[in-house]
């Protein structure tokens, strides 16, 4: 009965002050410092629900490992006096069971909730609103608006020399736009080496392989400007590699629409300008004849 006092004067204090930290925490805090805000995508919720969830079941899973051994070094621990070694147990089937069987569920539950989250945000959209094509480049990207039949070129950003820290010169960066509350269909493919495509407030990356074309589907749902970057490493100036993406009104997109055409880019920046010419499916690269092989081929 007194154990049991004991236990409950105990429990009181530990659940105030669990309490007082919970209510203590930020909005970033409750998302588990992810770079982003909640609602910026259609799939954002998804991923921050599944990253603090699961870090709270480690959480428990540590405070209870944590406190086991605490009390085993605490409870079992040599006292004055004591010589010789403790009674040595070889097995403990109940203990055996817990420590395999627990694991297990861990790990086929981690599997189940990932491959559920990731099965709703890889959905293809059956008649997506618009149709974009990302190509990488070293060191920079080529922005297709396919359903709209326009072309953004994109050029390596130079570095502001009026920045000390060596930014880069925020109008040079490219820009894809895209329409709020419209569902997009990314196209993503590579001119030259691997590249990732990396929009860090969505909270998803996919890699941008030469010769495949892979695909992400996405719908903006908060206005704003957003960063983008190259998230695999592809060379002397893959740090430089960067890009913003703005969402914003329908109407501010049907107007960059209206500009790239008034400005003449419109089409579309095909594999033709691929730098890479060894990719399976278009045949041995041609060799560059050398002078002396010519001389002699027109000799014979």
């Amino acid at each position: 009965m007194r154990s049991k006092r004991r236990l409950r004067w105990a429990a009181i204090p530990v659940a105030a002050v669990m309490a007082f930290i919970l209510a203590g925490c930020t909005q970033e805090q409750m998302q588990g410092w992810l770079p982003t805000e909640p609602g910026t995508t259609n799939n954002v919720d998804r991923v921050i629900g599944l990253w603090v969830t699961s870090w709270i079941v480690l959480l428990v899973v540590g405070v209870v490992t944590w406190g086991l051994t605490i009390w085993a070094i605490v409870v079992y621990r040599r006292r004055k006096g004591q010589t010789g070694l403790p009674a040595q147990l070889r097995y403990n089937m109940p203990i055996e069971i817990f420590y395999t069987i627990v694991p297990l569920i861990l790990v086929l539950g981690f599997f189940a909730f990932t491959a559920q989250d990731q099965s709703a945000i890889e959905a293809k959209y059956d008649n997506p609103d618009e149709v974009i094509q990302v190509y990488g480049k070293q060191w920079a990207w080529d922005f297709n608006y396919v359903s709209q039949d326009v072309y953004s070129p994109g050029i390596q950003g130079q570095p502001d020399p009026d920045d000390a820290n060596g930014s880069l010169v925020e109008s040079e960066i490219p820009t894809l736009y895209l329409p709020v509350g419209k569902k997009i269909e990314i196209q993503l493919d590579s001119r030259d080496v691997i590249h990732s495509f990396w929009v860090i407030d969505f909270l998803y990356k996919k890699d941008m392989l030469p010769g495949k074309t892979n695909y992400m589907y996405v719908t903006p749902e908060r206005e704003g400007t957003f960063a983008g970057k190259c998230a695999e490493l592809c060379g002397e100036y893959h740090s430089m590699m960067l890009f913003n993406v703005k969402v914003v009104s329908q109407q501010e997109y049907d107007d960059y629409i209206q500009s790239l055409k008034d400005a003449g880019q419109t089409g579309i920046l095909g594999p033709e300008y691929n730098r890479n010419d060894n990719l399976p499916g278009i045949g041995t690269p041609a060799k560059e004849e050398t002078p002396e092989a010519a001389a002699v081929s027109n000799a014979g």
